[in-house]
């Protein structure tokens, strides 16, 4: 599967040594070695230095929007289907300094506060065999994209404009559907499902959606003559509208949850366009805590469907803990716009070979073996004890240990110097 995932792109590089380089990339990704920078990667992949992991993310002629797409086409022809979901959320990377693409004080779920960081927004891909990432967009604040000077620095076209969270996602769903990435639904948390321009152009796709809402999210009632707070509705409903229904199954069982429906409701400003608005909201059995949909369907949808979308929504999360924790998808060291996209596609690659083994051996294995199903984490592990060898020449490390420390040293030297010449300047 390794040699499939690389081999799906490998014509996307005009020389053999590129090329080459980025298999090592992503073999060193899955590897199990403690940090995944370009120092390490090149020691990992047996280099006396980093200078082609470096170039592979910084000067090497190669499209990584390109390599995207092969990827997503490979990963959609073995997971897709018709109701397949587009899932879309953003992650953050705590960072210092200033000078990192997209890099400010803002808010990040990573952290669950406002700390300097970058965020990325990324569309998850889950079809009925498996799921994983297909595609990211960095996210430029304001004081990026009113700073061309700043922008310049990091490499930022000077097309790129700012752009929402909501619009990028919407940009990565247009252009996977323009791909033909087979889909029949959307989800995402409130960020995106508070959006009316969002969830219009979804509308627009005719391309169902299970889009979370906060509590106090207005939704219009009686033809858009009022709107109301969707937790005051969830105050007045009667017992009689809840259902008991499983989201899923999860670690510990089936994920069962109260749910209430209601159908033909929250239609937005065009009531005419020709599918069906409803309301869903989520009681949790234990706590009482509610949650809320906006939804949409072409055509007429039961709840349980509903249901089922609504609870794929956290195979994202799922996708980011994998790529942070088995694939380095956090622990790039780049500052520049290419960069960024460039290590991000070559982690979806790693994450990909991951996703696309663990799904094809839940099918290759008996019914009834007493085992869970393969994990993404469980088959990393098989992949470095079975094929992925580490270095152990003691030569090679040691010239390592050399090469890091004596860099080091240079760079310790050279900020003492900058340091002392700011201070003795009048």
């Amino acid at each position: 599967m390794l040699a499939e995932v690389l081999g799906c792109f490998a014509g996307r590089f005009g020389r053999v040594e590129p090329r080459r380089a980025a298999g090592q990339f992503v073999t060193g990704l899955l590897a199990d070695i403690e940090v995944k920078t370009c120092w390490q990667l090149a020691e990992q992949a047996g280099h006396s230095r980093p200078d082609a992991m470096q170039r592979l993310l910084y000067r090497a002629v190669w499209d990584a929007d390109a390599v995207r797409n092969d990827l997503r086409q490979l990963i959609t022809s073995r997971f897709g289907g018709p109701d397949a979901v587009l899932v879309v959320d953003d992650t953050g990377d705590l960072k210092k300094g200033v000078h990192t693409v997209g890099v400010q004080r803002q808010y990040t779920g990573t952290a669950g506060r406002v700390e300097n960081s970058q965020v990325g927004v990324f569309l998850g891909y889950a079809g009925v065999d498996g799921h994983t990432l297909i595609d990211r967009r960095v996210y430029l604040p304001v004081s990026w994209t009113e700073d061309r000077d700043r922008c310049q620095a990091a490499g930022v076209p000077d097309e790129i404009e700012f752009a929402t969270k909501p619009e990028l996602a919407a940009e990565m769903i247009t252009a996977a559907l323009a791909a033909g990435v087979p889909a029949g639904w959307a989800t995402a948390d409130e960020a995106y499902g508070n959006s009316a321009t969002f969830r219009a152009g979804l509308r627009d796709h005719e391309i169902g959606y299970v889009l979370a809402v906060s509590r106090s999210h207005l939704v219009p009632l009686d033809g858009g003559k009022t709107r109301v707070r969707v937790d005051w509705i969830a105050a007045d409903l009667p017992d009689s509208a809840w259902q008991r229904r499983s989201a899923g199954a999860g670690s510990k069982g089936p994920r069962l949850y109260d749910w209430a429906w209601l159908d033909d409701v929250c239609t937005d400003a065009d009531p005419d366009d020709g599918g069906r608005h409803s309301l869903l909201i989520r009681r949790n059995t234990s706590t009482g805590e509610l949650a809320f949909y906006r939804c949409w369907t072409p055509r007429p949808a039961t709840l349980a469907q509903l249901v089922r979308v609504a609870g794929i929504r956290w195979t994202i999360e799922e996708a980011f803990q994998a790529a942070k924790g088995q694939v380095g998808l956090d622990q790039h060291q780049v500052r520049r716009w290419d960069s960024w996209h460039r290590f991000t596609t070559l982690a979806l690659a790693a994450l990909a070979v991951l996703a696309i083994c663990a799904a094809d051996a839940t099918h290759d294995e008996p019914s009834d073996t007493g085992l869970i199903k393969l994990t993404v984490n469980e088959v990393r592990r098989l992949t470095n004890a079975c094929i992925i060898r580490p270095i152990i020449d003691l030569a090679h490390r040691l010239h390592w240990s050399g090469w890091r420390r004596r860099h080091q040293a240079r760079a310790r030297r050279a900020h003492y110097t900058r340091r002392l010449n700011l201070e003795l300047q009048p």
